[in-house]
């Protein structure tokens, strides 16, 4: 008597485990995603390739919509050597965080504001007509650039007076660069300057040159905002700029001086001392790596 109500216990038992196998099969192939899976693949309800693969068809409605289970990755089905499989693939906000995260390292700086990341020529473009001639220049070099980035193409050097839209344009162009998969680095001059200064105690001068001159693009902000010692004038920057010509590497400016006064403005170093000639072959590497373009319009740098 015991063994036959063992065997009744068994088959109970497995009347139940079958119809919620069934009841478990039926909701989860009336899932709208499961049922459009099945036609991409051909595959037939009735087919034992759905019994066969009923645990990755339960796993995948059973994880949609689950969030503290799947975090930042959704599930999706896919169809592999004729077995379905669940494959947790990242969700639209996690995507547009890890493209944020692309183009940060893709895109550095050197202390510059962090709303240069959203700057944009678009916007640039709405400006004033003293900044038609810049912005079409920027235009010319993003759209060339990538399309002949084997060959040697000169950046600009801004010249404007203040707030005009200087350093705005060059994170412009730097962040259409970056979206064309080019890495850039848009350094703000006269602080490195005094980060160079500082790196003397550590010993990481050669190192911060070695790196700085040897980006894909370069993009000195404000140089000659301060005026400059002689040794930073020719030990760093002047070796920064002979790197970049010798390896014909674009590199972009940005200051308050045309290229005429800036020549003026390196020749007296920091002492009051004239230096001329040094200043003047700092001007022949910056000539040879960049054309002038002059920024006008008004001062934006208040506006509300």
């Amino acid at each position: 008597m015991k063994d036959l109500a063992a065997q009744l216990a068994q088959i109970v038992h497995q009347h139940q485990w079958d119809k919620h196998y069934e009841n478990l099969l039926q909701s989860a192939l009336k899932d709208p995603d499961v049922q459009s899976f099945l036609t991409t693949y051909q595959i037939p309800p009735e087919s034992a390739v759905i019994k066969r693969n009923l645990d990755a068809i339960y796993e995948f409605v059973h994880a949609k919509g689950q969030a503290h289970f799947t975090g930042d990755y959704q599930p999706h089905l896919i169809w592999v050597n004729q077995t379905i499989h669940v494959s947790y693939q990242p969700d639209a906000a996690l995507r547009q965080r890890q493209r944020q995260q692309y183009f940060q390292q893709k895109f550095q700086t050197i202390d510059m504001a962090s709303d240069v990341r959203q700057a944009s020529l678009e916007d640039f473009a709405q400006g004033s007509e003293g900044r038609l001639a810049a912005y079409v220049a920027a235009l010319e070099f993003v759209s060339t650039y990538p399309q002949h980035s084997g060959e040697f193409i000169p950046g600009l050097y801004l010249a404007g007076d203040f707030g005009v839209g200087k350093t705005y344009l060059l994170a412009a162009i730097a962040n259409e660069l970056v979206h064309k998969d080019h890495n850039v680095l848009l350094v703000h001059f006269p602080t490195f300057a005094v980060q160079m200064k500082n790196a003397i105690g550590d010993n990481s001068v050669l190192e911060r040159v070695h790196k700085i001159q040897a980006v894909p693009i370069l993009m000195l902000d404000d140089l000659g905002a301060d005026a400059l010692s002689s040794w930073i004038r020719d030990e760093v920057l002047g070796v920064i700029l002979q790197y970049r010509m010798q390896e014909k590497l674009p590199t972009f400016f940005s200051s308050n001086f045309t290229m005429h006064d800036l020549k003026l403005h390196l020749a007296v170093n920091q002492r009051g001392d004239q230096e001329p000639i040094k200043a003047a072959r700092i001007m022949e590497r910056i000539r040879f790596l960049a054309r002038e373009v002059i920024v006008a319009g008004p001062n934006r740098r208040f506006e509300k």
